[in-house]
């Protein structure tokens, strides 16, 4: 059975005007949130501003993690780091790459320790794959990292802004079964790729979903207000019979009113999931 779970710091009101980070200080409260919203997972945040308090980074704090999340019985599967939008993998110094490529195997093994089975990472805005020698840097960071990805039992997924056939030929280049695809709805919809193209060329390799709405070319809006063609994703994931989980990652409504906010968007994608979690 699938999980629907919620990006990290969206059951709490945004912090110093960032639309997304890790909640410092204020983490632990989302457990007891994503309990009463009936949420099985947080997808958990790494980034730089959180870093220094992220409680990932010691053995104490994944401890506090393991510990929350038994007792609320909400479950950290997932982690995205979104630490590479700020320093990306892509279009650096070979110092810069050596620094990164530290990051991301340290980042692997604090997940690993905290029960977290896939990685997110981002290849999007900042850090977007833009050309042949981008793509070259991608193929040969992921086949460095991933013998330790498969030794420490961790998936990698990417969230590209590649067009479909561009994600189709990185991942026929890398066909390692634990490299997949993060599909995010609302990214696709900006970007106007359609969504039976994008699931004709590498459906089978999508091992995650965040669910958000954007408008074409925009920014993100209250699910269903956007271009996200739900309908046409839901039954392209049934068609490529998708075990993973959903994430929401939906827009922010009025701040102080997180929980109320979550429940209706919970209300909004039921219809859909149904055949994965409420059978």
């Amino acid at each position: 059975m699938a999980l629907l779970g919620i990006m990290q710091g969206r059951l709490l009101p945004p912090m110093a005007g960032r639309f997304q980070c890790f909640p410092r200080g204020h983490w632990q409260q989302e457990f007891p949130l994503a309990a009463e919203a009936k949420l099985d997972t947080i997808e958990w945040i790494f980034d730089a501003y959180g870093a220094d308090e992220n409680p990932l980074g010691t053995d104490a704090g994944i401890a506090h993690i393991l510990a929350l999340s038994k007792e609320y019985r909400v479950q950290i599967k997932s982690l995205c780091a979104d630490w590479f939008m700020d320093f990306p993998v892509v279009r650096t110094t070979p110092e810069q790459a050596a620094d990164r490529m530290r990051q991301l195997y340290w980042l692997l093994g604090q997940s690993r320790k905290a029960g977290i089975s896939r990685v997110v990472l981002p290849f999007v805005d900042a850090s977007k794959i833009t050309d042949d020698q981008d793509t070259h840097s991608v193929i040969e960071i992921l086949n460095r990292v991933l013998p330790l990805a498969e030794r420490l039992a961790v998936e990698l997924h990417l969230e590209t802004s590649l067009a479909p056939h561009c994600v189709a030929e990185l991942l026929a280049k890398i066909p390692h079964p634990l490299l997949k695809i993060n599909y995010d709805s609302g990214n696709s919809a900006a970007l106007g790729y359609d969504v039976r193209e994008e699931f004709s060329a590498y459906g089978k390799r999508i091992g995650s979903v965040h669910l958000k709405d954007r408008q074409y070319a925009g920014g993100t809006v209250p699910l269903g207000k956007g271009n996200a063609d739900f309908k046409a994703l839901f039954e392209c994931l049934q068609s490529v019979r998708y075990e993973g989980d959903f994430i929401l990652q939906a827009a922010r409504g009025t701040a102080g009113d997180e929980l109320a906010w979550v429940k209706q968007n919970i209300e909004l994608v039921k219809p859909y999931l149904q055949p994965w979690i409420l059978n």
